[in-house]
């Protein structure tokens, strides 16, 4: 039988109850739970700035709990090579994720891929987020 993948794109930078909440909620939509943890360089890009720990690190701890089935680390070029890689029946978006979501639904539809895409609930936002707790 074939189980149900969900697919999390993050940064991950430092565990939290934020990204457990995070990884509970996914594994509601799907059996199989894939994270893809972004590259330092894609940090850098994005954030302005590079991830307090780095990809290996970052990739070791999320693969290391117990509700996530693979963990892998991001395609440098496009992450739309990962979602063509995985081939998710539901990828689940972070309450605060704006970085790549632009053409998300149109490059799924290129890749002749059906995937619903689900927008997570923020779980104590001022309290748990990795901006927040690695300024201390």
């Amino acid at each position: 039988m074939k189980r149900k993948k969900v697919l999390v794109f993050g940064t991950f930078d430092g565990l939290h109850a934020g990204h457990m909440n995070l990884f509970r909620q996914a594994k509601k939509h799907g059996e199989y739970l894939v994270i893809v943890v972004s590259r330092d360089a894609t940090v850098k890009k994005v954030k302005g700035h590079l991830p307090k720990f780095g990809e290996q690190e970052r990739v070791k701890k999320v693969y290391d709990h117990k509700l996530v089935n693979d963990a892998q680390l991001g395609n440098l070029k496009s992450y739309y090579k990962k979602i063509k890689e995985i081939k998710p029946a539901v990828i689940c978006l972070g309450y605060d994720q704006v970085a790549f979501i632009d053409n998300l639904e149109k490059e799924i539809e290129k890749m002749g891929l059906k995937i619903e895409i689900i927008r997570l609930k923020p779980y104590q936002p001022k309290k748990y987020k990795s901006s927040l707790l690695n300024r201390k």
